[in-house]
């Protein structure tokens, strides 16, 4: 019942490739092949599940998705793909759906950079008063250090003559690196903030550093 999971790319954590299989049902026993020199994963690895009836489902499930620029080869170890019984087709079905989430996640998308620009965080009269803008960025600071250690915080205010002001409504988060950055953008994307759901997307450095927060 070992399956064999190849085709990872080779920037998914030991983590990652296990809450990939975890959303089958709990491991036995897993493990990803390294190289043996530098430590770095060589984009396969092994796996048992405690209960081996959803082995043919995580299969047939994982088997053919697209990883960012590779594709998963998922089979047992000790043979080819088997076609799952009729009776685990609805078992399937769902965790073909887990899955295509759990990769969305998982997918590098643009390049990573150490800024994340937040939108949908904070309304333009919140930033008016000084009292609320401090709170705001001690907020700001809090959740964003959950992630990482944060270089900066870059919240711009509304003008007071009422002058267009680039990036107002944004959020910009700044780690010391990619690493904080990334795990930011996957946790606070799609989370609920004051009743409006955050999106997340890393921004450009240069612009960052230069002050153009309208990009």
């Amino acid at each position: 019942d070992r399956i064999f999971v190849g085709g990872l790319p080779y920037y998914f954590t030991e983590a990652q490739v296990r809450e990939l299989l975890e959303s089958f049902g709990a491991l036995k026993g897993f493990d990803l092949v390294k190289d043996r020199e530098t430590g770095n994963s060589k984009g396969y690895a092994f796996c048992v599940y405690l209960d081996t009836s959803v082995t043919d489902i995580a299969c047939a499930a994982l088997n053919g998705i697209k990883m960012g620029d590779k594709t998963l080869t998922v089979r047992r170890a000790n043979q080819g793909a088997m076609q799952p019984k009729p009776e685990q087709e609805s078992v399937l079905l769902h965790a073909q759906q887990q899955i295509a989430f759990q990769v969305n996640m998982f997918q590098p998308g643009p390049a990573a950079t150490t800024v994340v620009c937040l939108t949908q965080v904070v309304a333009e009269d919140e930033l008016k008063d000084d009292e609320e803008y401090e709170d705001i960025m001690e907020d700001m600071r809090q959740e964003g250090g959950k992630f990482g250690l944060l270089a900066s915080v870059v919240i711009p205010r509304p003008s007071p003559s009422g002058e267009p002001v680039p990036g107002l409504g944004k959020v910009f988060l700044k780690y010391v690196d990619t690493e904080g950055s990334s795990r930011a953008r996957s946790g606070m994307n799609g989370r609920k903030f004051g009743g409006n759901e955050v999106v997340a997307v890393f921004y450009p450095e240069d612009k960052f550093d230069q002050g153009e927060y309208g990009a």
